[in-house]
């Protein structure tokens, strides 16, 4: 999941005021309803510090996204008395929230992104005889999206009625056209519903690369909802399930993992990989708890687990922070991809995982795998075993496999920061330096 939607968050400095409320539509009287959960954040916000200018810059734009129908949430960022983002959220917080900080309380907005799955979605409605001899219209709706931020930010939509008698023949056009909607989107499936044998007809008529990518849904298709097409279905066909991308680099720290290569695991092991810009992308089972904490400095790479070892680094009056804002802004900063997977799929030591762009002799060694931790902010790491040198008395964030396809891979050693190339190299500063 790459998180370039974040980087106006970091292009001032903080504080921030970090806003997530539900604001559905779908109650009686939500504008009341809205201003009453405002109400009560404004208050929490003024207590935690926020000034007027801040809180009306705020209350200006909660609430404003009325066109949204249905059930929704909101997230809205501000700083020094400016609006710096405001998105709407698939699904309503599990409970409103206002957070003033010097870091902006991004990953809740990063989790409802998650599982940022591409697709197409196609609703095709007919309601004669299931034959092109007779009269009457077929019509067809297609919408690209990213699952599940598409059900409140509508995506590309196809609109087009056709003859039935015709439909044969331009079912081969439109599979074409389709097919060049889904290129652009990076599809990674094609749902589609609605009419069975106008249905039918269209599929046999995909190119064969799309057709393979095509799951059939049933139930109630309408296409004038104001929210994504197809969207309860959508919500059965992606759940539990991974975006393409992700599961690939899932596979690759997989085989990097049983070959030795260019990773790291552990807590302390990555920290150390984001304080060089080494990580490529993030592998997390779950998000941390509020309770972990890492030290910060003013830059994305400036994070440590403890206060001395920032200032070993040279960084002056380094800040104990949330370590969820922390890493977001390390992997916002340094261009570094996130991926949440499930401990089913893979369990990582102590939950947290990286893929790297480059390793060199400074390169922190991996964790012995014979100690694992569950990502429920278990008993400290292991002193004494590899990765675990710095992380006594620290909270945590919490096999098999064979060489993967790389090929992914070669985007993100180019995106590093910095001029390095592969193969061997003095090692980077450390933070500050």
């Amino acid at each position: 999941m790459r998180l370039s939607f974040l980087e106006p968050l970091y292009a001032e400095p903080g504080p921030f005021a970090s806003v997530y409320l539900d604001t559905s539509r779908d109650v009686e009287h939500p504008e009341r309803a809205i201003a009453l959960r405002w109400q009560r954040l404004r208050e929490s916000l003024s207590r935690q510090g926020s000034d007027r200018a801040l809180l009306n810059v705020l209350e200006e734009v909660v609430g404003a996204d009325t066109e949204v129908p249905g059930v929704h949430g909101q997230a809205i960022f501000a700083a020094h008395g400016t609006l710096v983002l405001d998105g709407e959220l698939p699904r309503p917080p599990e409970h409103d929230s206002a957070r003033y900080s010097t870091l902006p309380d991004a990953m809740p907005l990063v989790t409802q992104h998650v599982p940022e799955i591409p697709y197409m979605a196609v609703v095709v409605h007919y309601g004669g005889l299931p034959t092109a001899e007779t009269h009457g219209w077929v019509t067809l709706e297609a919408e690209t999206g990213t699952w599940p931020a598409s059900t409140v930010t509508a995506g590309e939509r196809l609109h087009r009625r056709v003859a039935v008698a015709t439909w044969h023949r331009t079912s081969l056009r439109l599979g074409h056209r389709l097919d060049e909607q889904a290129r652009r989107a990076h599809a990674d499936a094609v749902v589609v519903g609605g009419d069975e044998w106008a249905c039918n007809v269209l599929i046999r008529r995909l190119p064969h690369t799309l057709r393979d990518k095509v799951v059939r849904v049933g139930g109630r298709t309408p296409t004038d909802t104001g929210r994504a097409l197809l969207e309860p279905q959508l919500d059965g066909v992606f759940r539990g399930r991974m975006a393409a991308h992700d599961r690939e680099l899932v596979d690759i720290f997989i085989g990097r993992r049983a070959l030795d290569g260019p990773m790291t695991e552990g807590l302390a092991a990555t920290v150390a990989a984001l304080q060089r810009g080494q990580v490529a992308a993030l592998l997390l089972n779950r998000p941390p708890g509020s309770s972990l904490r890492l030290w910060a400095g003013s830059r994305p790479t400036q994070l440590a687990l403890t206060e001395a070892e920032l200032m070993s680094f040279g960084v002056r009056a380094p800040r104990e922070e949330r370590a969820d804002e922390a890493l977001v802004r390390a992997l916002v900063g340094t261009r570094a991809e996130l991926v949440v997977v499930p401990e089913s799929e893979l369990r990582l030591y102590e939950g947290v995982g990286a893929l790297l762009r480059y390793t060199d002799p400074g390169t922190p060694s991996r964790p012995d795998s014979g100690t694992l931790c569950l990502p429920d902010h278990g008993p400290p790491l292991v002193p004494g075993r590899p990765g675990s040198r710095r992380a006594r008395n620290v909270p945590t964030l919490g096999r098999n496999g064979s060489a993967a396809d790389e090929r992914r891979m070669g985007h993100m050693d180019r995106s590093r920061s910095g001029a390095e190339e592969t193969g061997s190299r003095s090692p980077r500063p450390r933070p500050g330096q």
